[in-house]
């Protein structure tokens, strides 16, 4: 640019402009990629970290003395020196590509989930953005997606029937999921004060659905809680929902011709999953952070509201993983369709209309509801 004598100012105020604004953009995406790669370590770390706390307290709770805590990471290593077979029949690039896709699209999970610090809205996604919720629930289905593409392309006819059923599987619990995720929104967005774009992750974790329902409402919302608990273990493909692998059966299913770093991927996805579906739960049912009722700021209150996470993600584990794995034996696929299409989609219909049936008599007869008190006097009470 060429300026003359009495345009030099505003030249030099233009290139400062410039000059802050491309700074500006550089500052963010340097932090966005710290951010990216923060909780990808964080969600394979800890991924593996409640793994093995998670196969210890199984063989505590089978009268055995279990594994060390360490020993996922002992997998780990181990798998990454092991050669890396592509068995002859396989289609080798969708071979090698399923277990990339899966690792990077569960960490891609956890950039719209609630987790790093956000000041005084506790802990807050990297990425929000409006209809972030829609977005996890599309995004869930790429870990098991890339899990089917690997078993079909292996070639192997214990590998089909694994995709096969894993492919069935997805299609049961989807339904009762999109209840669950439907309820809670419809109800955030009918409150007397309506929680504002309710299908992020933001608004969700800036009032808890326990804090906003009456007494039928706690009902639905519990039994929405139990129908997502029963769903996780089928996202992680956990007993009793494993048929897709099922050892003793089909020799591994899925996974039974990975070997080496493929199956090692396959292994740290199954752990950054974990990692999810616990702060899912978790961000639609308990958003409560500690820092607020301790009265800490700054990065005391960072470390303690990421300690109560791990600490609300651990009982998550317990309920969701370990305790129905060791109680409950391993279910046949059709039976693994009936349970998630029937009783559970069943319960999740009731847990909603329940949610419903709350708002409508929380509501002020003016708002055309009838009350609380009306409805105990109806009912003579």
């Amino acid at each position: 640019m060429v300026c003359d004598y009495h345009g030099s100012n505003v030249c030099h105020h233009r290139g400062d402009l410039k000059m802050d604004a491309l700074l500006e953009i550089s500052k963010t995406v340097i932090m966005l990629i710290i951010g990216i790669v923060g909780l990808a370590i964080f969600g394979i770390v800890f991924g593996l970290i409640f793994k093995g706390i998670d196969r210890k307290l199984a063989a505590h709770m089978q009268g055995r003395i279990g594994p060390p805590l360490r020993q996922p990471f002992r997998d780990i290593v181990k798998l990454f020196t092991k050669e890396n077979i592509v068995p002859e029949n396989a289609i080798p690039w969708a071979f090698n590509l399923a277990p990339i896709a899966g690792l990077i699209g569960a960490i891609s999970i956890l950039l719209y989930l609630p987790i790093i610090p956000g000041g005084e809205a506790g802990l807050v996604p990297l990425l929000p953005a409006s209809g972030d919720l829609i977005l996890v629930l599309y995004l869930l289905i790429i870990p098991s997606l890339a899990m089917v593409i690997g078993g079909f392309s292996s070639g192997s006819p214990y590998a089909t029937v694994g995709a096969q059923r894993e492919m069935t599987t997805m299609m049961a619990y989807e339904f009762p999921l999109a209840i669950i995720i439907i309820s809670i929104v419809w109800r955030l967005s009918n409150n007397l004060v309506p929680v504002e774009n309710a299908f992020t992750f933001t608004a969700i974790s800036t009032a808890s659905i326990f804090s906003i329902v009456g007494p039928l409402g706690f009902i639905g919302a519990i039994l929405l809680l139990f129908v997502l608990i029963i769903v996780t273990p089928a996202e992680l493909s956990k007993i009793p929902f494993d048929s897709p692998e099922a050892e003793t059966e089909i020799g591994g299913g899925l996974l039974v011709e990975y070997s080496g770093r493929n199956l090692a991927m396959f292994y740290l996805t199954d752990g950054v999953k974990t990692i999810v579906m616990a702060t899912i739960i978790i961000a639609l049912f308990f958003p409560f952070n500690l820092s607020p009722v301790l009265g800490l700021e700054n990065i005391a209150a960072f470390v303690v509201d990421i300690a109560f996470l791990l600490a609300k993600i651990l009982l998550v584990v317990l309920f969701s993983v370990t305790l129905i794995r060791v109680g409950i034996a391993r279910l046949k696929i059709d039976q693994i369709v009936y349970t998630y299409w029937v009783p559970l989609t069943l319960i999740a219909l009731v847990g909603l209309i329940c949610i419903m049936w709350d708002v409508w008599s929380l509501s002020p007869p003016v708002n055309g509801g009838l009350g609380w008190q009306t409805v105990f006097q109806m009912l003579g009470l």
